[in-house]
């Protein structure tokens, strides 16, 4: 497989007046293109830190990260972020807007966008109209119309009841498949990560190592919901659940 974006002996630290942090430990990680990679590990070992990192919000300390062949990074945040006072469409174009890239033809990829994954009647709606899903659904649309090539997503289901957010995660996966998107995506859910994942990245305790990589291979593997349906879920989430509760017992 080709590999799309190359992590190597990643390190990130954290001055404050009294000390030195070190956040992430010489991680080195390959995603590879069409992937949908997963990273969890025990509350606040660095996930989003990592995950900021390859987006190019925050800065590391050593190390690299190398983006191949100027793949574009598009991110999609743990809140929908919808204008209440904007329509739904306008909504969707505000990345193009801010960037200048509101042309004719992007508009029309949107509204295509927009009317493939069920939202076409609600393009002159506002976001009070619409479900908890549905608004994500919009929020992963507006991330889409920039054509990012990788798509990071931070705890993108975290806000929405349970029942919704299998039928949510559902709905994103098969979006950035059939849109032939590369996936990165941080949870704390181990179901979810099983459910989802193509590989499942265990991080350690702060400082922030890689535990283990697991891949994920299924009988009859299809969408999120289908695959908690496989009898190698209950193994995997085993697996997953140990690594991760060594550390928050340590």
């Amino acid at each position: 497989m080709n590999n799309v974006i190359e992590i190597n002996n990643l390190s990130k630290k954290y001055y404050t007046r009294k000390c030195e942090v070190l956040a992430i430990d010489n991680i080195t990680l390959n995603v590879y293109d069409g992937e949908f990679l997963v990273i969890v590990g025990p509350s606040g070992c660095g996930k989003s830190t990592l995950l900021n990192i390859i987006g190019g919000i925050d800065n590391k300390t050593n190390g690299d990260v190398n983006i191949l062949n100027n793949k574009k990074i598009g991110y999609m945040l743990q809140s929908d972020c919808l204008f209440s006072w904007l329509t739904i469409l306008d909504n969707a174009l505000l990345g193009l807007k801010i960037k200048g890239l509101l042309t004719e033809e992007n508009i029309n990829y949107v509204k295509q966008l927009l009317n493939n994954y069920g939202l076409s009647d609600f393009i002159n709606s506002y976001p009070s109209s619409l479900s908890g899903g549905m608004k994500q659904r919009v929020a992963l649309i507006r991330t889409l119309a920039l054509r990012p090539d990788v798509l990071l997503l931070d705890e993108p289901f975290s806000a929405l009841d349970y029942q919704t957010r299998l039928k949510v995660a559902d709905d994103v996966y098969k979006i950035i498949k059939k849109e032939n998107k590369t996936a990165i995506m941080i949870t704390h859910d181990v179901g979810e990560a099983c459910s989802i994942a193509d590989r499942v990245v265990v991080l350690s305790d702060r400082p922030s190592k890689i535990k283990k990589i697991i891949e994920i291979v299924m009988t009859n593997k299809s969408s999120p919901i289908n695959n908690r349906k496989c009898k190698e879920f209950s193994d995997y989430y085993d697996m997953i659940w140990k690594e991760i509760d060594k550390y928050d017992k340590s």
